[in-house]
């Protein structure tokens, strides 16, 4: 038995050649391995019935019952093949355990695809004589291996994550690797079980051995599609903010309507509240406000229909705003210890007060675009200060979100006179007040500041909202 492990798992796909590495790794003794024992569509292999005592029903019903029969093999390190689409209850134990070794077998997507292809069309997904090979081609599917793809590599990230996070390694094995008896060996050995093969077993054979692009029937398509996939990510947005929880001590309910109001910070959120008071003919006062995760549950038991709305401001629009009230404004609710680094490290030369002698347009828009400079910066983790919420991109405001629940209905500043209407008649409310528009900000409005040179700048900063969200230039 290992020293460092008491059972394994190998993490692979369909036609990345697990069955190959299965077939060699049993031959080693004190290995174990049983197959795709959490396939939820047979019990390890096809037409097998049980599997160390146990029923495909048993396992069904309490997956961790094999799991800890597995891990308690006397005499052997045991273990079995994992593919992204088996039983989802064995996954995070395995990943969180240091005692579970983890082997990650990988292999070209497209030769898997491919290979896939052909084995449907062919019904032949093993062989072990070379004279009752089947021929077949496949057909590439560009949306389809695209598909493929995008499923292979959640899943890579997600176990890539996992290790980073809880501190282990694993030992990674390509698809050339399996024919080199030395990367066997020293799998072996890295398990715990010091008694090298002098050969492989080569009872399973290779079924297509031909160049890809002469197992694919329509290759000049295949070409194309492949054409299209941007295999090293070069057209992303780069994101490098912290992730963002729930921010749910913010989130705001109306009085008795069953409606939530999760707030995007610097967004049009005074013209809200007062919209939701309004819908109930109630003051401010009365809505419910300041929630827990526990609060808040206990409040949508309680509202059964409820929705949940936000609502989005333009990047252009929402940093001004903020420029305004926070970093401008000297009085209460500014930010006085960003205002002084503001001034001290980027330049910033801030007046005390917006109303200060010789504090005029030309000045507000060049210090606002100094801000909208250190936003870039702020953004891209290059700063010393805190993305605060108030200016964070609201892409990650929304995703921090659905780590709670997400809004049933995401609307933009201005279309929400138009939609606040039909949210609240799908509550059963109707009458709705109108949404009173958000007062300009101060002391300049952003219609007197607004340029090219500004669009060219919050644009610069604000590079994913405006392509998740499709915002057009402000003016």
């Amino acid at each position: 038995m290992s020293d460092r492990f008491d059972y394994f798992v190998v993490f692979a796909e369909m036609r990345t050649g697990s069955n190959f590495m299965e077939t060699n790794l049993n031959a080693f003794p004190g290995i174990t391995c049983h197959g795709e024992a959490f396939n939820p569509h047979f019990l390890g292999y096809p037409e097998r019935t049980e599997l160390l005592g146990l029923s495909q029903e048993a396992r069904d019903a309490d997956p961790m019952r094999l799991l800890a029969a597995i891990r308690a093999e006397p005499g052997v390190i045991g273990g079995f093949r994992y593919f992204h689409d088996h039983d989802p209850r064995v996954l995070e134990p395995c990943l969180s355990d240091p005692r579970c070794a983890k082997i990650v077998l990988t292999r070209n997507p497209l030769d898997s695809y491919v290979s896939w292809k052909i084995a449907r069309e062919t019904g032949q997904w093993k062989l072990t004589n070379v004279t009752k090979r089947r021929e077949g081609q496949a057909r590439f599917d560009a949306a389809e291996f695209e598909d493929f793809v995008t499923e292979l590599q959640d899943f890579q990230v997600r176990l890539m994550r996992s290790l980073q996070t809880t501190g282990q390694t694993a030992f990674y094995v390509a698809y050339e690797d399996l024919q080199s008896v030395e990367v066997m060996n020293g799998l072996a050995l890295w398990l715990g079980v010091d008694a090298p093969l002098a050969e492989l077993d080569r009872t399973l054979k290779r079924q297509n051995p031909a160049p890809v692009t002469e197992k694919v029937e329509n290759p000049e398509e295949m070409a194309r599609g492949l054409a299209r996939l941007d295999r090293f990510n070069l057209t992303r947005t780069p994101n490098f903010e912290p992730r963002r929880g729930p921010a749910v001590p913010g989130y705001v309910a109306a009085p008795s309507a069953p409606l939530l109001y999760m707030p995007v910070r610097g967004g049009p959120e005074a013209g809200i509240r007062h919209w939701l008071a309004a819908l109930d003919d109630a003051d401010e006062d009365a809505l419910h406000a300041d929630f827990t995760q526990k609060s808040l549950r206990d409040w949508m038991r309680d509202k059964v229909g409820h929705r949940r709305f936000t609502v989005l401001r333009h990047p252009l629009a929402r940093a001004h705003a903020v420029f305004c009230e926070k970093i401008l404004s000297s009085g209460p609710g500014s930010f006085g210890q960003i205002r002084r680094v503001l001034h001290r490290a980027h330049g910033l030369q801030l007046p005390e007060t917006p109303e200060a002698p010789g504090y005029d347009l030309a000045a507000h828009r060049a210090l606002f675009h100094g801000f909208l400079r250190f936003l870039k910066a702020n953004l891209a983790g290059l700063t010393n200060i805190r993305v605060d919420a108030h200016w964070c991109s609201q892409a990650q405001a929304i995703q921090g979100m659905g780590e709670f629940a997400l809004p049933d209905m995401v609307l933009r500043e201005d279309e929400a006179a138009l939609w606040l209407p039909v949210l609240a008649s799908q509550v059963g409310r109707t009458g709705a007040p109108d949404l009173a528009p958000a007062a300009p900000d101060a002391p300049f409005a952003l219609e007197d500041v607004y340029d090219e040179e500004t669009e060219a700048l919050v644009r610069d900063a604000y590079q994913r909202d405006y392509l998740v969200f499709g915002f057009d230039d402000w003016r």
